[in-house]
Formats: structure tokens, C-alpha cells, sequence
């Protein structure tokens, strides 16, 4: 028998494999039988399947020194925005699936995210700080317009007066604008918009069922609108794909409004790697050399380096370019002016039902 062709593109999907995951005892591969022509599954589409979470707590805990918080809640695992570069794919790994086409097509949502989260909130030994939202998957993805998750979680977060901030690239956030307006008003949130590419066609392979780069500019312009502080996350840049449109992408969301910007070289951690590598081949099969090449020039020869520090933005020659060009066109559009206020956390308050007594943090 021989082997089917190993790279399958679907229907408003990124990966065009599923690999096992690393912790799994036995791999998997595909052989053409006779029954099934490798050619008849181009194009299908892989249906989303929606399963109940049972996590013990909706807040995430970590220590990173080079993440500008130490908590944050994703009412979802997996994402059906399907961004092949998406770095939380290997935590599919620990649920027995694969880190491809079941990180898209698999999702899990937390049922009683609203529950864990007060009772995490009331909780007397916890100590208030702000919460990053949707930072592993995003939390306006396709199946929130249903479940009301994330909605849900912020009338929580409002009502306790407790800080957040929010990244996403989905025009979906606009539904909860109320919130995040009453949110603004009282300084409890910040809002960052990802936007990877401003081409129509570059976006449609890297973020296939994500918001196209014109709405994305639009959610920036409303955002502010309505003085929500919102401000711009170029990421990730890809080598020789997305890096020449930085200064571009930077002066779009200046002009709809961000009053801040960030970036992030491309991060390639443990089953992203294959999955990017056999993107790479379908879609940019010319250019992939010299893409893993300038990753390896920014990692020290390797294609990805997890240490602390300089896992988002790189060493080297290539990765000072970046930082060098960040720079200049953050000051010269003048994103230093507009600088995004910080969260207050003094305003945390805790009402207890039982003894009718206020817990506040100051």
C-alpha cells in the first residue's frame, strides 16, 4: 500500500494534519486502501464537536517573569479560529487529542465557569490583581455567540469590580460593549486587538474562521468609540510573510484609534513546529527555508528557545531589525502619547450573602 498524501487542506481549517499527540504510546499513519482517494477529502468540511469541561477553577495561575500578569481565564480549550501558529495547540496534548484538526474541531467549554469564578473571588485568601482573558484560546471565538461564556464571565468581573484585560481578534467582543464601556468607566479593563496580516488572502491561510483584517481595524475604531481603551498586538510576525507589513499594520490601528501597540515573533513550541512545517509546505512551499531560516537566526540555531526573556521577540541580527523598526514606528506615530492606563484594583469588593459583611482588597 502506499502512503496517502500526508497533507489534506479543509473546509475554514489551518491544520492540514493531526498528528498524535507527544504523549501518546503508539503514532499513526495513513495508508491509501484502495476505498478512500486522498483527493475526494480536499475541500471537506470537518464538523465542531462541543464537550463540557469539568475543571475545579476557571482562574490559571503562573509565574512567568516576562508576561505582564500572573493570572488569567479561557472559558475555552481549543479554538475554532483554527490560527495555525497558535501556541496553546500542544495543550490538546494532555486531553489525548492532537494538537492539528482536534484543537480546531474539539472544543471544550467550562459549564460552570460562573460558579468556579465567584467562588474563586470570595474566596478569603485570594488577593486581587488584574486577570488576562482568553489569553490560550480566544474567548470570543465562534461558539461564545452561543454559550455566553465569556459574556457571562464579565457581568461577574463587573459586578465585583474586579480588573481585567482582554485580546482577541473577533468582532464578537462588540456585542458585550455595554459591558466593557461600564468596565472602562470605572478603569477595570484594557483591550488589545490581534491582527497578524492586513492581506485578505495571507489572514484567510494563517486564521481561517477568525475576523477578516478590515473588521479588526473596525472593532479598534468602535472600541475606542465608546472610550474603551484598546490598543494593537502585531503578532505573531512571521519571517519573510508577515514582517514587511509591521509599520503598516502599526499606522492602520493608530488611525482607527489603538492607544498602544505590541509584538510577537513567531513562537514554534513542541507540536506547533510539525504542524507550521506542514502548512509551510501547502501554502508557502517556496518560501519555507528561508522562514525557518531567519526563525533559527532568531532562536540561536534553533527553530524555537522556550527561556524567559527572549521567547517572544528573539536574538540576533533579524530579531534587533524587528525591535529596531517596532520602535521607530511606534514613537514616530505617536503611540507613546496615548499611552493605555493602568488597571485599579482598589475597587475589588466581595459581597457575602450570608453575613451581609464587605471584603474589600485595597
Amino acid at each position: 500500500m502506499k502512503p496517502l498524501k500526508p497533507h489534506v487542506l479543509h473546509k475554514a481549517r489551518g491544520a492540514v494534519t493531526n498528528p498524535d499527540g507527544r504523549f501518546e504510546s503508539m503514532r499513526h499513519e495513513a495508508f491509501d486502501d484502495g476505498w478512500v482517494r486522498t483527493e475526494d477529502e480536499e475541500g471537506k468540511a470537518v464538523r465542531t464537536q462541543l464537550l463540557p469541561d469539568t475543571a475545579r477553577s476557571v482562574i490559571n495561575y503562573n509565574d512567568s517573569p516576562d508576561i505582564p500578569f500572573d493570572r488569567s481565564i479561557n472559558p475555552y480549550r481549543g479554538c475554532e479560529h483554527g490560527c495555525i501558529y497558535c501556541f496553546a495547540r500542544p495543550s490538546h496534548a494532555y486531553l489525548g487529542l492532537s494538537a492539528g484538526l482536534d484543537f480546531e474541531t474539539k472544543l471544550f467549554y467550562k459549564q460552570d465557569a460562573v460558579q468556579l469564578l465567584e467562588a474563586e473571588l470570595k474566596n478569603p485568601r485570594y488577593r486581587c490583581q488584574p486577570i488576562a482573558f482568553g489569553i490560550n484560546t480566544d474567548a470570543y471565538q465562534p461558539v461564545e455567540r452561543e454559550l455566553k461564556l465569556s459574556r457571562s464571565l464579565l457581568e461577574v468581573l463587573l459586578r465585583y469590580r474586579h480588573p481585567l484585560s482582554l485580546i482577541t481578534k473577533s468582532r464578537l467582543i462588540l456585542r458585550d460593549i455595554d459591558l466593557l464601556r461600564e468596565l472602562a468607566q470605572r478603569n477595570l479593563v484594557s483591550v488589545m486587538i490581534s491582527i497578524t496580516s492586513l492581506e485578505t488572502g495571507v489572514k484567510s491561510a494563517l486564521e481561517p474562521r477568525a475576523a477578516a483584517p478590515a473588521v479588526r481595524l473596525e472593532i479598534i475604531r468602535e472600541l475606542s468609540a465608546a472610550e474603551v481603551p484598546v490598543g494593537v498586538m502585531v503578532a505573531p510576525v512571521i519571517p519573510f510573510i508577515t514582517d514587511n507589513e509591521m509599520e503598516s499594520i502599526l499606522e492602520a490601528a493608530y488611525q482607527a484609534g489603538a492607544r498602544d501597540a505590541g509584538y510577537v515573533l513567531l513562537r514554534l513550541p513542541h507540536e506547533v513546529k510539525e504542524l507550521f512545517h506542514d502548512w509551510m509546505r501547502v501554502h508557502y512551499p517556496q518560501k519555507a527555508e528561508h522562514v525557518m531560516s531567519l526563525l533559527r537566526q532568531s532562536h540561536g540555531g534553533k527553530e524555537y528557545d522556550a527561556q524567559w526573556g527572549t521567547r517572544m521577540r528573539g536574538t540576533g541580527q533579524y530579531a534587533e531589525l524587528l525591535a529596531q523598526r517596532f520602535r521607530k514606528a511606534y514613537h514616530a506615530l505617536g503611540y507613546g502619547e496615548r499611552s493605555m492606563p493602568g488597571l485599579d484594583i482598589s475597587q475589588f469588593k466581595v459581597e457575602e450573602e450570608a453575613s451581609g459583611q464587605l471584603r474589600m482588597d485595597l
